[in-house]
């Protein structure tokens, strides 16, 4: 997982091993990777922004899913270049080279902030998320965006509102988590984009309602 240290990844991945699933991450310090390594994870230290596709490829060769929640949060806008659209086609080309794995990428709804006066910043934010989206949906791998509200560190509900098309509004963390659980459990969703804000159907059916078989 790229991102792990990040709230949604630590969920994500706290999620995982409570069912089982190994999981590794790349992180930047070695005080966080005793810290995951505590929590049962299995790390690698190094740098997002710099790692080289070979780098990043030898990171993921045993990974049957690959979870991109790394991201600059509108950051200066060079972080937010080197995070949210060069590291993030090394991965994908990393992911391409070893072939039959998939990548789940934890994106933005295009809405987010609009009712705020955004920064130059922000607006780069914004406009270099698209380009990453654009860029990873050519590519020929399994891909799958997701693109949440508003997020919060409230309570998860265990239900949302999960679409190619959602209202913006809030959502928690949690169930942010949830859903890139079931995400990363359905090897038969494949080439989606959705889009997630609160609702009322449960998670486990709101995810199912788009995987192949359904």
């Amino acid at each position: 997982m790229f991102g792990i240290t990040g709230r949604v990844g630590r969920l994500l991945a706290s999620r995982l091993r409570a069912r089982g699933v190994p999981v590794s991450g790349l992180v930047r310090t070695p005080r966080q990777a005793a810290t995951l390594e505590g929590a049962e994870i299995s790390t690698v230290v190094g740098d997002l922004a710099t790692a080289t596709t070979e780098e990043l490829e030898a990171m993921i060769t045993n990974c049957d899913v690959v979870v991109y929640a790394a991201g600059s949060n509108a950051g200066p806008q060079g972080v937010t270049d080197d995070i949210d659209l060069v590291a993030l086609g090394r991965v994908a080309e990393a992911v391409e080279r070893v072939r039959g794995m998939r990548l789940i990428l934890l994106s933005v709804l295009p809405e987010a902030w609009r009712e705020r006066s955004l920064s130059d910043d922000e607006e780069h934010y914004f406009a270099v998320k698209k380009r990453a989206e654009v860029r990873l949906t050519r590519r020929d791998i399994n891909w799958v965006i997701l693109r949440p509200s508003l997020l919060t560190d409230d309570s998860g509900t265990g239900k949302v509102s999960l679409g190619p098309a959602e209202e913006h509004g809030e959502i928690p963390r949690d169930d942010v988590a949830a859903v890139l659980e079931e995400l990363v459990f359905d090897s038969t969703i494949d080439r989606q984009i959705l889009e997630l804000n609160e609702g009322q159907v449960p998670i486990v059916e709101a995810v199912r309602a788009y995987a192949s078989d359904a």
